[in-house]
């Protein structure tokens, strides 16, 4: 099943896109030691990174894109890597002042900063809190000294248990654990006893995900053993129903949180807002309304040439006519692309997104996807809830072939 589109030689006009919020992810590409399983922009790095070049390197690319928010404030900020953590508060802090001088933020805007729990990030975290951070993000992925060494993780199980401590202490009451299942030989019993560690720290929100091997990845050329299928659907299903006793409502594949402690940064990505990218290999999704386009863009990958781009502030110009320094590129979203990328996001959700997002941030008419829409509610795929379309359960469990339904085939 594909999507039905339009008999051929009717064109539906476009629709007016409108402005979504906005949002900013800054990456920071240095790590202390590259994880096996790790295939995100990281390099690893001592403790000597050359942090006052990137921070004057993020505050010129911050200038580059400030006519990419076109009026809007930030509603959230999402430092990512790497390990942010490793710069220094004072240099974060000028960052975020940086951010707010040049694009300005909401009230309300949630701030969040992906933390190690080895010590010297512990040291830190109240530098973090003042700062102006106020969502703390920690990746602590297993409580098993064994798994952690196989995970090639920096810390054991004591500085993660003593991290939660030291971030409350810090003023952080918006906190996030990391946390992979699937983990090596992994029991569903090892599994539980990992995730009840987390819960009985009390976190409000949690990040409890499967752990994959990826390509160009250390795994991936020399892959563990991992649990079968068997064993791991019967720790999703433990792990859900641990977590829910717990008070932690699954609102998204691999995102628990308790009441209003939702990650509003990531729910912005899947219901299709806009974010600026800044920062070695950064991506960035940015709509034009008056140009009825939706454009990706990505800054270049290597630390190494981020700052020589920086330095030589040698404007480039991509299709869109947004002129940056920092190489990387940028590619318009097709019309036939859109369905697909607007539902591999939207879907994500338990509760779904509002319908009229679609026409909202698309600029496309729900017309276009009627016909497979209805052809997945009739097999219990899909929803329809006070005008929001969501996956069913039985949809979350099968999304690839729901999503299957909204790809464009050529001819």
């Amino acid at each position: 099943m594909v999507l039905q589109l339009p008999p051929q030689g009717l064109q539906l006009p476009p629709l007016a896109l409108q402005l979504p919020p906005l949002a900013l992810y800054i990456h920071v590409p240095w790590c202390i030691r590259k994880c096996p399983y790790c295939d995100f922009n990281s390099h690893q790095a001592n403790n000597d990174i050359p942090e006052a070049e990137y921070v004057n390197a993020l505050r010129f690319d911050l200038q580059q894109d400030q006519v990419l928010a076109q009026g809007r404030k930030l509603t959230s900020i999402f430092f990512g890597g790497g390990t942010p953590s490793m710069l220094s508060a004072q240099a974060i802090g000028q960052i975020l002042n940086d951010a707010e001088k040049i694009i300005g933020f909401e009230t309300d805007i949630e701030i969040t900063l992906e933390a190690n729990p080895g010590t010297f990030e512990q040291e830190k975290f109240s530098g973090f809190r003042v700062a102006g951070v106020n969502r703390l993000s920690i990746g602590i992925q297993s409580f098993n000294d064994q798994q952690l060494t196989l995970l090639g993780r920096v810390h054991g199980r004591d500085e993660a248990l003593r991290a939660v401590g030291v971030a409350r202490n810090a003023g952080f009451d918006n906190l996030n654990l990391d946390l992979m299942h699937g983990l090596p030989e992994q029991s569903v019993d090892a599994a539980k006893a990992d995730l009840q560690q987390a819960i009985d720290l009390g976190p409000e929100h949690l990040s409890w995900y499967q752990l994959t091997i990826e390509q160009n990845t250390a795994f991936y050329s020399a892959p563990p053993v991992l649990p079968e299928e068997e064993i791991l659907a019967d720790i999703q299903d433990a792990g859900i129903e641990l977590l829910a006793d717990a008070g932690y409502e699954q609102y998204e594949i691999s995102a628990y949180a308790r009441a209003q402690k939702r990650a509003r940064h990531n729910i912005n990505y899947w219901e299709f807002g806009d974010y600026l990218g800044v920062g070695a290999g950064a991506h960035g999704k940015i709509t034009f309304p008056a140009d009825n386009k939706i454009m990706r863009l990505w800054k270049t990958r290597l630390p190494k040439h981020y700052l020589e781009a920086a330095q030589s502030q040698k404007i480039s110009t991509n299709l869109q006519g947004h002129q940056n320094v920092f190489g990387g590129g940028s590619d318009l979203l097709t019309t036939d692309a859109l369905p697909l990328e607007f539902m591999m996001n939207a879907l994500r959700l338990n509760d779904g997104v509002a319908k009229e997002y679609f026409a909202q941030r698309t600029g496309q008419d729900w017309s276009l996807l009627a016909d497979s829409w209805r052809a997945l509610e009739g097999q219990g795929l899909v929803e329809n809830v006070d005008g929001n379309i969501r996956p069913t359960l039985l949809g979350r469990r099968f999304l690839n072939r729901v999503l299957q339904a909204f790809i464009h085939e050529a001819g």
